[in-house]
């Protein structure tokens, strides 16, 4: 088995199609392709994407063989496998909204899932469901008694019989497919997009943000239920008629290195992930590894769906440069599901660029006054660093705005406002309710903080996710830094929000932190520590709490879950108080493997 070729003779088109259907079609006229390799690294199953073609369209002829009406719901439980790709082309074809679904179990395990998958395939209203056989025994379970024409793994399918009407005709307006959010804040919204909408920003992101070449090609470990795993590594290599290759998610999760491996055996010039993705990876790099790789055909390295810190980037780039990595193959970028995917890029082969600003003046005013670090450093003023997301891709419109909604000016911190042809319709289901993220007039509300400074956006955060304490604007990022900077603590190993203190009406800081140290000496001075340290930065009191490894909450995507993990955090408090009232005043607490530690310091 040998993987598709990375060039054809077909003239290069970056996504300018009327649909994906017409896009597919014409890839199909070249020799590239889809890859798939497993947690050892071996090549299992590659498709041109003629045969891809020809496979989709006897399967969306086996689909419309159910009776079903045009735009019906598919629920596909998205790992990250050929099987996904099959099926949601198939949909296309078949005039039906396929709807991907995570393929991923955190805490809350197994009845956890089965809940989320129930919840997802009822609030879209799936017809069909369909998973791989190592996750079928969840959607069965997920689906009892839900009213759907059909449920099965692939292989079901294979056996219905197929219509033999013509498929429909698909249109730029029909729906593409509807892409559920993360649901860090919320139930996860259903974000509809349809075929013109992502192609407008597909075309977009690959002339102006990656500004794509016939010598191209793409690899991933993302998940097919995250928009940059679905759009920019499944939608974006077909419209521009480029190989992919696929590593599945949870086999990067145990082996990084396969990622690194595949990517130097096919020459990947483009790649994706958050940071604590690349801080994996580097993680788990030996020197005799990097040193028999070759990454110097990697030209873009983006970075986004989460707030970037540049340590785990720095990081990456020194255990990878005798690979032949070059930092500046790093392009940070700031997206969205709501707007089907890209919306700023950073320049193309440049370091990283950061924003140093007076955190002060940052917290009482939303101000992002600039600051000589070394300077600061001087005066002793303490320094906020953002990154530089980039300039819009020039689809869009910007506007940074107060609470009022009134415009604000350059350097002054605000809620990210966007408009634009890759902006979705409208939440599924939700066409009705008031438009308290997105007007009339096509103005999306993205629910994020940020900034303007030289025509460039500098996110700072999520506006949900800010500390108000004494009328101070403190970033949960910024207290999650300083855990960080402690020896023994990850870069993912800390979440920051704000409580009801328990003493009079104000909010109190909490800094939960994940803790793999069992000696209590030192796991009370890792506390003092941090305490102090946020003490000394920012002149409040934390409650700093030490929680076992994997209590943090994530999301689909993968990305912190600070509303749930403080939903956590105030159910471990209330069952310390009921605790604390049923033990007799003599008793002590039971000692559990990893103990968890909370002072007020």
């Amino acid at each position: 088995m040998q993987a598709t070729g990375s060039s054809h003779s077909l003239a290069l088109r970056r996504g300018e199609f009327t649909t994906l259907i017409e896009a597919l079609d014409y890839a199909a006229e070249g020799d590239t392709g889809v890859n798939f390799y497993n947690a050892r690294g071996e090549l299992y199953a590659t498709s041109t994407y003629a045969d891809l073609q020809t496979d989709v369209i006897a399967l969306a002829q086996r689909l419309l063989g159910l009776g079903l009406e045009p735009g019906a719901r598919v629920g596909l439980v998205a790992e990250t496998s050929p099987h996904f790709v099959r099926f949601f082309w198939a949909c296309q074809y078949a005039g039906l909204v396929p709807v991907p679904l995570p393929a991923t179990m955190h805490i809350g395990g197994h009845a956890g899932y089965v809940a989320q998958l129930r919840g997802l395939i009822e609030n879209c209203g799936a017809a069909v469901a369909m998973a791989p056989v190592e996750w079928m025994s969840f959607l069965e379970e997920a689906t009892t008694g839900l009213t759907l024409s059909f449920v099965g793994a692939p292989e079901d399918f294979d056996h219905l019989s197929p219509s033999t009407a013509t498929l429909p005709t698909v249109t730029p307006d029909s729906i593409a497919y509807i892409q559920y959010t993360s649901g860090s804040t919320r139930f996860p919204r259903g974000v509809v997009i349809d075929h013109k909408t992502v192609l407008a920003n597909i075309n977009d992101m690959a002339t102006n943000g990656l500004k794509m070449t016939d010598l191209d090609r793409f690899g991933s470990w993302l998940p097919f239920y995250h928009d940059m795993g679905l759009v920019a590594f499944i939608m974006m290599p077909m419209a521009t008629q480029r190989s992919v290759d696929f590593l599945g998610t949870q086999d990067f999760a145990m082996r990084p290195r396969k990622w690194l491996e595949m990517m130097s055996a096919n020459r990947t010039t483009i790649t994706s992930g958050p940071p604590f993705g690349y801080d994996l990876a580097a993680m788990r790099v030996r020197p005799s590894d990097a040193a028999q790789w070759d990454l110097s055909a990697l030209r873009v390295a983006c970075v986004g769906a989460e707030m970037i810190n540049p340590e785990p980037l720095k990081r990456f780039a020194e255990a990878l440069a005798p690979s032949g990595f070059k930092s500046t193959a790093f392009l940070p970028c700031y997206g969205m599901a709501e707007c089907s995917l890209g919306i700023s890029f950073a320049g193309l082969d440049e370091e990283l660029q950061i924003d140093y600003v007076d955190a002060e003046q940052m917290q009482e005013d939303s101000v992002a006054a600039p600051l000589d670090p070394e300077e600061a450093l001087k005066s002793k003023r303490r320094v906020a660093r953002y990154v530089d997301c980039g300039a819009l891709l020039p689809t869009f419109e910007i506007s940074i705005r107060d609470e009022h909604g009134k415009d604000l000016p350059e350097r002054q911190a605000g809620v990210i406002h966007l408009r634009g042809p890759s902006v979705m319709s409208h939440y599924f289901q939700e066409e009705a309710i008031p438009r308290e993220c997105l007007s009339a007039d096509g103005w999306l509300d993205t629910g994020d903080i940020g900034y303007l400074a030289n025509g460039r956006l500098f996110v700072t955060g999520r506006r949900k996710d800010m500390i108000i304490i004494h009328g101070r604007n403190i970033w949960p990022e910024d207290l999650e830094y300083l855990a960080k900077t402690q020896p023994g603590v990850n870069y993912t190993d800390a979440a920051a929000f704000s409580v009801p203190s328990e003493v009079d009406q104000q909010e109190t800081a909490v800094l939960v932190v994940q803790c793999r140290e069992r000696d209590e000496i030192k796991r009370a001075r890792l506390v003092k520590t941090i305490a102090g340290l946020v003490r000394s930065e920012f002149g409040i009191d934390v409650i700093v709490e030490l929680v076992p490894t994997r209590t943090l909450p994530r999301t689909s995507s993968g990305k912190l879950a600070r509303a749930r993990a403080r939903l956590d955090y105030l159910g471990r408090r209330q069952a310390a108080k009921m605790q604390h009232k049923a033990e007799p005043a003599n008793s002590l607490p039971v000692d559990e493997a990893m103990p968890q530690v909370r002072y007020i310091a």
